[in-house]
């Protein structure tokens, strides 16, 4: 079932990826100089020099160091705050600025530029006694920093982050242990914006150090034809197997994810690619929509880059970021099995075939003529073992793509183009930087109030000091605050209020904060609020709650590896050899046996006593202990001895009206 793709005049079918010509304000201004009002063109150049000048800083700092922390944090978000105010007007559609809500913020975000330059270290030795005109300067940032979180993330975490700063002050209001004795202004002030305990703590760290080169780097990456390479690659790599259109989809959507860090964004880049590819070959919109989303989202588990909450994790925690990369990989490559099987086994059910091997390109010749890209990749992995820190292995990374983009002539960048894709990279950023800003206000808040230990008592409490219960609890409670908020903004919420209590039950603290960090980003596909399911279904013209709602029926993987992370340490490669490889084995097997029962398919379809043995199965796996996965494997290998032996039943159309909607 090919017909409908579209063939190039060789047999193959077209992977080409449209490229968005001029995309920056810098190329617009560059290429099109007549196109534009003079006053307009020159805005955009200045906005283009300012994003340019804190990329060519944020690099320079990573090689040779700057400012003293709290300056450079505090120079950063303001920065940060003129880019937003710059690009992001007050309301979604309106192509002027407004003179009060736009204007006005920028011009007090240039103010706070000035003050984070001349203020310190003066500032510094105010700590315990901060004036009233350091107080005046904390409350505009705060609430600069609020109105920047509304304009790039939306309400739900601008409210959020409003309301953790009012706790400072109305907390004795609240009853029991969810109050606090409260707090003076100057103690606020002192807290969130004179130490790096708030706004400037760990998240604004990460994102204008680690996060803001990677950015950085993947923008070039970008510009070189990586994302061609990975969609090429794995068109390549799947497309002959059964379901192969949603199996490339998967794997060229979570290798660009990995780099990009941000599942709607990602979503927004190779959706309009993948998606109609899916539909043409026979899948609903509806399943392509779900798959592009839990693609894309799930590509934030992948090492080596995983997005900037693996950065902020590794401070939060202290461990290196190489170990929770080496300890995240079985996860992430479990997660993709598990969504391959419910790929493949919706494949059978509706008697889809791959896509000839005639109508492909070739894996050899690709690896041949475009294989050198991923390069950089593998420097980044190398550097990092050998104990290089993040940041300068994404220096010398940058620089690889440099190097290796002049080999060939469609992948050298020539200055304009070096250029913008520096433009590119902050402008990327300016999300991540707000959530991250917010963010410290948010676990500012939480730490000065001791919001954290009461939320883990009270958690303790009311599961009576059972892991399984408190386990179901901070699940219900990540995907409700992860809602509508990127990644790195919900782990860090959710690790500094909810994951004491899991280390409190002696859940080992890596355990603890990968619990919530899945969580976190499984939120995103996760009704009724599933930002990225939103974007994809926009892309396919389905309904977008029900894509969510299938997005979360694909990725249900997503929702059981957090708990056999806890249950089940083959996962994190510890005790004996022989005892891991089983462990794996069976947590593999369980997975999959899931996405059969999810899919009410196998060899063939399943019937209701089928299905309930899958579950059965599966949930048996997910425990470590002997005698289950015996069990479990036993019911497995049954149930695949009776369908092979019955004849076949599924048509070559879906019955599941569902999907045909």
């Amino acid at each position: 079932m090919t017909s409908g793709l579209n063939v190039k005049a060789d047999g193959k079918i077209d992977l080409t990826i449209a490229e968005e010509k001029m995309n920056t304000d810098i190329e617009r201004a560059y290429y099109n100089p007549k196109q534009e009002h003079f006053w307009k063109r020159l805005r955009m150049f200045v906005i283009a020099c300012i994003a340019i000048g804190l990329a060519v800083y944020v690099l320079y700092y990573a090689a040779f160091g700057g400012f003293p922390a709290w300056q450079h944090r505090m120079m950063f978000t303001s920065i940060g705050l003129v880019l937003c105010f710059s690009c992001f007007p007050y309301k979604k559609g309106k192509q002027q600025g407004h003179p009060i809500f736009d204007v006005l913020p920028l011009v007090l975000s240039i103010g706070l530029l000035l003050h984070g330059f001349f203020a310190y270290p003066e500032i510094a030795l105010r700590q315990g006694a901060s004036s009233v005109f350091d107080q005046v300067v904390a409350t505009g940032m705060i609430f600069l920093i609020i109105e920047g979180v509304r304009r790039t993330i939306g309400h739900a975490m601008a409210i959020l982050a409003l309301f953790f700063w009012l706790y400072i002050f109305i907390g004795p209001m609240f009853p029991g242990i969810l109050g606090h004795q409260g707090f003076s202004y100057g103690r606020m002030t002192d807290a969130l914006f004179i130490t790096t305990n708030g706004i400037f703590s760990d998240p604004i760290y990460v994102a204008s150090t680690v996060l803001i080169i990677f950015l950085i780097f993947a923008a070039f990456m970008m510009r070189t034809g990586v994302g061609q390479f990975f969609i090429e690659f794995a068109f390549a790599l799947t497309g002959r197997i059964r379901g192969g259109p949603a199996l490339a989809s998967v794997l060229s959507s979570g290798l660009l994810a990995t780099i990009t860090g941000n599942g709607a964004a990602n979503a927004s880049m190779t959706g309009p690619f993948t998606i109609p590819l899916m539909k043409r070959v026979g899948y609903s919109k509806t399943f392509a929509g779900g798959v592009e989303a839990v693609s894309s989202q799930g590509g934030q588990i992948m090492p080596p880059i995983m997005g900037a909450a693996a950065f902020v994790m590794a401070e939060f925690t202290g461990i290196p970021y190489i170990e929770i990369a080496a300890y995240a990989l079985i996860p992430a490559l479990l997660f993709f099995i598990v969504v391959g099987a419910v790929i493949y086994f919706q494949a059978r059910k509706l008697g889809l075939e791959g896509i000839p091997r005639r109508q492909l390109p070739s894996l050899k010749e690709i690896l041949l003529k475009k294989g050198y890209l991923i390069l950089p990749l593998v420097i980044i992995i190398v550097l990092m073992v050998q104990g290089t820190s993040p940041m300068r292995a994404g220096l010398f990374a940058l620089g690889a793509v440099l190097v290796l983009s002049l080999l060939r002539k469609e992948s050298r960048l020539n200055v304009i183009g070096v250029l913008s894709a520096l433009e590119a990279g902050i402008k990327n950023a300016i999300p991540t930087v707000m959530a991250c800003a917010g963010a410290g206000i948010i676990a500012g808040s939480v730490i000065m109030t001791g919001l954290g230990m009461s939320f883990s008592r009270f958690a303790i409490e009311l599961s009576g000091g059972q892991l399984l219960p408190m386990l179901l609890m901070i699940m219900v409670a990540c995907i409700i605050l992860g809602m509508g908020m990127p990644t790195v903004s919900a782990y860090v919420i959710l690790a500094t209020v909810a994951a004491g209590a899991l280390v409190q039950l002696d859940v080992p603290v890596i355990v603890a904060h990968f619990f919530v960090f899945y969580f976190g980003i499984f939120s995103g596909i996760t009704p009724p609020v599933a930002i990225t399911s939103f974007i994809t279904a926009g892309i396919a013209g389905s309904n977008p709650l029900r894509t969510s709602v299938y997005s979360l029926r694909i990725g249900m993987a997503g929702f059981i590896l957090p708990y056999m992370l806890v249950y089940n340490s083959a996962l994190s490669l510890e005790g004996e050899v022989g005892s891991v490889i089983f462990g794996l084995i069976t947590a593999t097997l369980g997975l999959i046996a899931f996405a059969a029962f999810v899919e009410g398919c196998m060899l063939k379809k399943t019937n209701v006593m089928e299905r309930a043995a899958l579950l059965i199965a599966a949930v048996l796996l997910v425990y470590q202990e002997l005698y289950t996965d015996l069990l479990g494997i036993a019911i497995i290998l049954a149930i695949l001895l009776y369908q092979w032996r019955k004849p076949n039943s599924y048509k070559n159309e879906s019955t599941d009206t569902e999907l045909n909607q």
